[in-house]
């Protein structure tokens, strides 16, 4: 029988790490906590879990990138009245505050665009920052297949995040005048 709440204590703090950074919102990245542990459930009911970890991150990440997705194609049929206003700590300049946030919200708007794969190696290598071997075993896939991904799934966000770039919008005014 297998002890949920020790596996939620042990392994919940990594959970919602996982999906709060890539949905940025405390009750959607509350609602992805629930659906990767229930996930997990209805999997270790039809198979043996051999790493826990690796199968919660696995899930959380695949279902924080359906939570994006869903805000995505929600955001698509209504424009919100107020956009997102968090300031960066890290920035002292409110100009430079405003540009991460817009950037921020370019990117995970191109996450959720992503497929599936490439989302989720991104996630997990690059927001995360797990080592390709262990990508690879927690998506069943070769380490090389890893990079692969990787190296699509930056190339995909590189051009759709291009427009979006403080030095693009430079370049573009330079070029106008």
């Amino acid at each position: 029988m297998t002890d949920w709440p020790q596996i939620v204590r042990e392994h919940g703090p990594m959970v919602w790490s996982i999906v709060y950074r890539l949905l940025n919102h405390d009750a959607d990245a509350a609602d992805c906590f629930q659906r990767t542990f229930l996930s997990a459930l209805e999997l270790s009911r039809t198979e043996t879990v051999r790493s826990w970890p690796g199968l919660l991150r696995r899930l959380a990440t695949a279902r924080a990138l359906e939570g994006l997705r869903e805000r995505y194609r929600q955001a698509a049929r209504s424009k919100p009245l107020l956009a997102d206003c968090a300031v960066s700590p890290a920035t002292s300049q409110p100009a430079e505050a405003a540009q991460a946030n817009e950037l921020a919200r370019h990117l995970r708007d191109a996450l959720a665009e992503l497929d599936d794969q490439l989302a989720q190696v991104f996630g997990l290598a690059c927001v995360e920052g797990y080592r390709y071997k262990e990508i690879a075993e927690s998506l069943g896939i070769t380490v090389n297949y890893v990079g692969v991904l990787l190296n699509r799934a930056r190339s995909i966000l590189q051009e759709r995040l291009r427009p979006h770039a403080p030095a693009a919008a430079y370049q573009q005014r330079e070029a106008r005048a």
